[in-house]
């Protein structure tokens, strides 16, 4: 059925097209589907790889709107559905020169926020290879958080199945920082791969070193196997459990158009790396090249690489 599954939000997203215009005097936009799990779906299934996305959507323009975009990206939908109570999410970005864009979202009491948990015990474990989750469906509504536990409950009586997590701190969706702090860790110590960002790390373990805040992770959970922590242009710091380290060089990029899913791209080349048996650098090094690439494009997965594409990018930018 399929190598790859995850569990999360989609958002429809209006991308404003004006580059240096705030949000409300911005007047062209373009719309994409969006959402970090989403956005990992798509990068994975653009590399040949078979993806389900697991969620739920609104019966709405917006939702068949996603619904359409991840069919044509080829990203599974056996395990999405739509209901009519609830809405579709959807968020605003600004284009911007420099720094990072202001996104302004919509989507409290949203039709993912009131997923159905009793649809976890329908699907098919049977292929998946990993099973890759975030610190943002969590976030989003206590329903949320019980399927994800749900979710790595099933997936980790299948011995096969690797689990990626990427904190992917979003302070805005929890009550307070250290609620966010506690249960984004808890979630992490259920991981055999964790994928933070350097600042999201050194929030969540109070260390600064790298080799400490890998360490916070080995030493509380022995589930733990391998923690990655994306470093920006410089590339990735990466340890193993047998204190083994690495530190992968990033790849340089002229001009930025939208940092937004470059994390989620590093992610998709980790996690199709190891599918295809590259070593842990090889994969780290595809990570850094899609996250370099993503940031190259204005759409949070716009840029994401077919097998051809990043052959190329990688050939030109060795």
């Amino acid at each position: 059925m399929s190598e790859f599954l995850t569990i999360g939000e989609p958002l429809a997203l209006f991308a404003s097209m004006d580059t240096d215009q705030s949000l409300v005097d911005a007047t062209h936009f373009q719309k994409f589907a969006a959402g970090a799990e989403l956005n990992v779906s798509v990068g994975i299934s653009r590399l040949k790889h078979q993806t389900q996305y697991i969620t739920r959507l609104g019966q709405d323009p917006l939702g068949d709107f996603i619904k359409k975009q991840l069919q044509a990206e080829g990203v599974g939908i056996s395990y999405i559905d739509q209901t009519t109570a609830y809405w579709t999410g959807f968020q605003m970005k600004e284009r911007v020169s420099k720094g990072d864009p202001l996104t302004h979202y919509f989507r409290r009491d949203s039709a993912a926020a009131h997923f159905d948990s009793s649809q976890i015990a329908k699907i098919d474990l049977s292929d998946v290879k990993f099973f890759h989750y975030t610190g943002i469906f969590p976030a989003i509504s206590q329903q949320a958080y019980l399927a994800t536990q749900a979710l790595i409950s099933r997936v980790q009586n299948n011995l096969g199945i690797k689990l990626t997590f990427d904190p992917n701190l979003r302070p805005s969706l929890w009550p307070s920082k250290e609620i966010m702090i506690e249960t984004i860790n808890k979630l992490a110590f259920q991981a055999n791969i964790i994928l933070p960002g350097v600042h999201e790390a050194e929030q969540l373990t109070g260390e600064t070193d790298l080799n400490h805040m890998a360490d916070f992770y080995f030493n509380q959970s022995a589930k733990v196997d391998l923690v990655i922590i994306k470093i920006g242009a410089q590339g990735a710091f990466v340890k193993k459990r047998n204190g083994d380290v690495l530190k992968v060089k990033g790849y340089p990029v002229d001009e930025i158009v939208d940092t937004v899913g470059a994390g989620d791209g590093f992610t998709t080349g980790v996690i199709t790396g190891l599918l295809d048996g590259l070593s842990i650098e090889d994969a780290v090094r595809r990570g850094n090249a899609i996250g370099a690439l993503a940031i190259q494009s204005a759409g949070d997965n716009d840029g994401y690489p077919t097998i051809e594409e990043l052959k190329r990018y990688q050939k030109s930018s060795a």
